[in-house]
């Protein structure tokens, strides 16, 4: 590795891998097969390579761009999450007739701004790194240009992602006129060192700031897009979105309100605690009345998002290694789960809807027991990574006294349970009206729900290690 550029190496691999993806489509013959997908599975191969040779070294790149071991944890579950969704890709891409290089080549670039993301120290990076991923995830919604529902999610989405932006620079540029500086180390430390009380205007950036990361992260009230965004977009793409997305979005999150803004915690607390016991209640609540899976699972989405905000609000030590346990739990679950919506996903119908799974256990026994694990694992069943994960969670908040949200966390998560045992009951005892065809499942999209539903299991039964190394590796960011 060259110095000074070593922070910068697994996002490097990345898009190089981005660009030759780029490439080989522009010099594809019509109906020429091309490993496409490998391209991307090599490049992301380097970028796990990178980051565990940084590990423990604290690499820095131009003083804004930060390997600590927080980046370092987040980086890496972005490449799981990146080569579980290049592996259940293939069967919408051929399905659907996308163009593989630009799929991928999206699909790789907004890894490499969620790693950027991760690991910058600085606002204005930051802001560049969102920037970067949510333009990919914007093309990625409505790449399916023959479907109304796609270009609809796509334009919303865009639409309300360019808000959100302009409140979020608007919050920098807030911060930097007080402060003098875009930088989280300088931000915090002129903020410790200030005697006086908060002013309005500090607030003001604070709030704006806020809009911007609850926004990405699905908090009420910025949750509108996703919902039209994960039914519009093709499941491969809903999948990706609603782990790669909240993983950058909760790592920049945390470094700037842990760290930058820790000494105002008392000012920005209260807030947080409304946005969070509103997103968890209203997940649940609505996710309770949707007949479409991906429409339920964006609901759910929204309520986990709650939980990751009340292990963020907590801010112990138990609560700081439970966002990273939580982050890389669900990744691997929920990317399972439309995993299995994208292996059922045909030409001629979407099959997302909840009476469409009935039956599925005596057509593909197989996709219904993995469905049942990731639901089981989403729902906080033991022992499943989700439960291990909400158990953590919910203990910080005790731990740090929020006893109320703990309670409407716990209520809400068994509330949760009857949506996704509704698609368990469908899937098992339930008889389907018609007998339903399904495609076959492909050997890698196959092979990426297995190694999924064994993390599932891996980490709800010895959480141990990953619990203490994600506790390690959040404590370099302070």
């Amino acid at each position: 590795m060259i110095p000074g550029l070593n922070a910068i190496v697994p996002m490097a691999c990345v898009t190089a891998a981005a660009i030759a993806a780029m490439t080989a489509e522009a010099f594809r013959s019509p109906g020429e097969r091309m490993p496409i997908a490998g391209l991307g599975l090599v490049g992301l191969a380097g970028a796990a390579l990178a980051t565990v040779a940084l590990w423990n070294q604290n690499a820095s790149s131009f003083g804004v761009v930060t390997a600590d071991n927080f980046g370092l944890f987040v980086t890496m579950v972005l490449v799981v999450v990146g080569v579980l969704s290049v592996a259940i890709s293939g069967p919408t891409i051929e399905r659907q007739g996308l163009p593989a290089g630009e799929y991928y080549a999206l699909l790789l670039f907004s890894v490499a701004g969620m790693m950027l993301m991760a690991t910058a120290t600085d606002l204005v990076v930051i802001f560049l790194a969102l920037e970067v991923l949510s333009l990919a995830v914007y093309v990625l919604t409505g790449i399916r240009r023959s479907a109304a529902t796609g270009a609809e999610a796509a334009l919303k989405y865009f639409l309300l992602g360019s808000f959100s932006s302009a409140f979020f620079l608007y919050g920098i540029a807030f911060t930097y006129g007080l402060t003098g500086s875009t930088r989280l180390d300088r931000i915090g430390s002129l903020l410790a060192a200030q005697s006086m009380a908060p002013t309005p205007l500090l607030w003001l950036s604070v709030g704006l700031l806020l809009v911007g990361f609850a926004f990405k992260v699905s908090a009420v009230p910025f949750h509108m897009w996703t919902p039209d965004a994960y039914e519009g977009a093709p499941p491969a793409v809903t999948g990706f979105m609603s782990t790669g997305v909240k993983a950058a979005a909760f790592a920049a999150f945390a470094r700037v309100f842990l760290s930058a803004f820790e000494p105002l915690r008392g000012d920005w607390t209260p807030v947080l605690w409304a946005i969070a016991a509103s997103t968890m209640i209203l997940g649940t609540v609505v996710g309770m009345a949707q007949s479409n899976v991906k429409r339920m699972l964006a609901y759910s989405s929204i309520a986990h998002g709650g939980y990751l905000l009340l292990a963020l609000m907590a801010g112990n030590e138990i609560g700081k290694g439970a966002i990273l346990f939580y982050l890389l739990a669900y990744a691997v679950t929920n990317l399972g789960a439309f995993g299995v919506i994208a292996l059922l996903d045909t030409a001629e119908r979407p099959n997302d809807q909840v009476r469409d799974y009935a039956g599925l256990w005596n057509t593909h026994p197989g996709l219904a027991a993995l469905m049942t694990i990731f639901l089981l694992s989403l729902g906080g069943f033991p022992p499943m990574a989700g439960f291990v994960a909400k158990w953590y969670v919910f203990s910080a908040a005790v731990a740090a006294g929020y006893n109320g949200l703990a309670i409407i966390g716990v209520l809400t998560s068994v509330v949760s349970v009857f949506f996704y045992l509704r698609i368990v009951v469908m899937m098992y005892m339930t008889p389907a009206d018609a007998p339903a065809v399904f495609p076959a499942v492909p050997r890698l999209a196959g092979a990426a729900l297995v190694v999924s539903a064994i993390l599932v299991f891996y980490l709800g039964i010895l959480p141990a290690r990953l619990l203490d190394l994600a506790a390690a590796s959040i404590g370099t960011i302070f």
